[in-house]
């Protein structure tokens, strides 16, 4: 724990410095790297659930590290042996290369072109399908799928038994530091073709249909209990636990929209998760 502290506290310290001032710091390089081997192992997190369990707390230290690693790192050209069909190239900061994972950790990355980044955070029996990719913060709980196509990005924060699949983008938040990241929690079902952005909060069991798109900007319509959520100066927009959320549209505003039949897309919450849902919803725990 003490440890833990003074990694924080010299993050808080080093965050307001250039690159040039950091690079010429000899003990940076090593409390990054501590810093980023407790990402990797989850034991800290760029958002967590608060006391209540309810809500959510951004840590906001964990984020300046992630950027305090971006201006430590120099670009690096990496090489990395796929036995006998060749070696994966590319070019990043050496701060990051790619996380490297075991058989012992019980993750499952199925071959065809996923990476994950170092400093995140991938729990035992989550299920990578090619290609996908996990960037940086990022913290995905046990038993979660990762679907083709699919992009978890910067410290966004998923939870047990998700399933995100094919071409689901989850959004990436590094700046504003202050800014929450995106955050699914245990049990939810995205729908192919999804995006999720701007520090949504998606509650348990949630279920989002094919090809929604949630953010900040855009209100989402509560059909059953006549409200419409929002993001506010306060708090991001948080979609209920249950929830059942599809593609819809409204009436665009104004006399030209009204003489052309003009529509905005807007998502729509028609029902709340039931048995029904649970059985079109289920994961098959064969593919885990």
């Amino acid at each position: 724990m003490e440890q833990y502290q003074q990694i924080k506290e010299q993050i808080i310290a080093w965050s307001s410095l250039t690159a040039s001032q950091l690079q010429a710091d000899g003990e940076a390089r090593q409390v990054f790297e501590l810093f980023k081997a407790l990402l990797n192992d989850g034991k800290i997190r760029a958002a967590e659930p608060d006391s209540s369990g309810e809500g959510w707390t951004v840590n906001q230290w964990v984020k300046q590290g992630i950027l305090v690693g971006m201006k430590l790192g120099v670009l690096h050209e990496n090489h990395v042996e796929l036995g006998g069909s060749g070696r994966l190239s590319f070019i990043d900061k050496d701060t990051y290369p790619l996380h490297r994972f075991s058989v012992a950790d019980n993750v499952r990355i199925v071959p065809g072109g996923s990476s994950v980044r170092d400093g995140s955070y991938l729990a035992p029996s989550v299920v990578m399908m090619p290609p996908s990719y996990v960037n940086v913060g990022a913290y995905v709980d046990e038993g979660t799928m990762i679907d083709s196509h699919a992009l978890v990005g910067s410290c966004a924060q998923v939870g047990k038994k998700v399933h995100l699949s094919a071409a689901v983008q989850v959004g990436g938040v590094l700046e504003p530091i202050g800014a929450m990241p995106v955050i699914i929690e245990d049990e939810v079902m995205v729908g192919g073709n999804c995006g999720i952005y701007e520090g949504t909060i998606v509650k348990k069991r949630a279920v989002i249909g094919t090809g929604v798109i949630l953010n900040g900007s855009t209100p989402v319509y509560d059909l059953v209990n006549e409200t419409v959520l929002r993001k506010t100066a306060d708090s991001p927009l948080v979609i209920p636990e249950g929830a059942v959320v599809v593609a819809g549209s409204r009436q665009a505003k104004g006399e030209f929209a009204a003489a052309h039949g003009l529509s905005i897309y807007t998502p729509l919450i028609v029902k709340y998760r039931d048995e029904r849902t649970d059985s079109a919803t289920a994961l098959e725990s064969a593919l885990r």
